[in-house]
C-alpha cells in the first residue's frame, strides 16, 4: 500500500522539477535612476565600492582595477559603457561581481552600479522580447523586458554587455592587458 501511495506522489514531484527552469532569479538594480535587472547565475558576490586603482589610456567605462582577493579584477561603469554619464560614487554604490564566458575561458569582472535593489523571481511568462527601437542602450544587451508589480525592468545580456573582445577592441587595448582579463 506504501509503495502505491509513493508512486502516486511521484508525478507531481516531477511536475514541480521541469516547471522549475521556467522561474528564474534575478538581481535587480540601480542605474541612472532607472531599473535593471540580471541573472543571478552569473553573479559571485556584491561588494562595496572601495578603493579603485586607475588604469591610463582606457575607455571611460573602464573605471579601474580592484584587488580581490588577490586578484586583479577590471571594474566597468555600466552607465558609462551604455554612453551615459559617468556613475557619481554615493554611499549606495555597489560593485557586482560577475563571471562571464569568453570562448572557453571565464572572467571576472566588477560591474559597477548605482544601488542593488533585491533578487526577484520572475517568471518566462513575465518576461517579453527586447524592444527594437526606443530603449536607451543597445538592442544586443537586453535579453528582455521583465514585468514586476505591473512595471518593466530591462533585462541585461551580461554576457554582451561585458564582452570582453568587444571592450578590448574599443579600448585599443589587447585581451589580457591589465585592465582586460584574457579571454583566452
Amino acid at each position: 500500500m506504501s509503495a502505491m501511495v509513493q508512486s502516486q506522489a511521484s508525478p507531481p514531484a516531477t511536475a514541480k522539477l521541469s516547471e522549475q527552469p521556467d522561474q528564474q532569479q534575478y538581481l535587480t538594480f540601480m542605474l541612472g535612476g532607472e531599473t535593471y535587472a540580471m541573472g543571478i547565475l552569473s553573479i559571485k558576490e556584491i561588494i562595496e565600492f572601495g578603493s579603485l586603482t586607475e588604469v591610463p589610456r582606457v575607455p571611460a567605462f573602464i573605471r579601474g582595477v580592484i584587488n580581490l582577493r588577490g586578484a586583479v579584477v577590471p571594474v566597468i561603469d555600466l552607465g558609462a559603457r551604455f554612453g551615459k554619464a559617468a556613475t557619481k560614487v554615493t554611499r549606495r554604490t555597489c560593485i557586482v561581481i560577475v563571471e562571464i564566458t569568453s570562448g572557453d575561458e571565464t572572467q571576472v569582472v566588477g560591474v559597477m552600479v548605482d544601488a542593488v535593489n533585491a533578487v526577484l523571481e520572475i517568471s518566462a511568462q513575465e518576461i517579453e522580447p527586447p524592444p527594437s527601437f526606443g530603449a536607451n542602450i543597445r538592442a544586443d544587451f537586453i535579453s528582455g523586458m521583465g514585468k514586476i508589480n505591473g512595471k518593466f525592468v530591462i533585462i541585461l545580456n551580461i554576457q554582451s554587455v561585458l564582452s570582453v573582445d568587444e571592450m578590448a577592441t574599443l579600448s585599443g587595448l589587447e585581451p589580457g592587458s591589465p585592465a582586460l582579463p584574457s579571454p583566452g
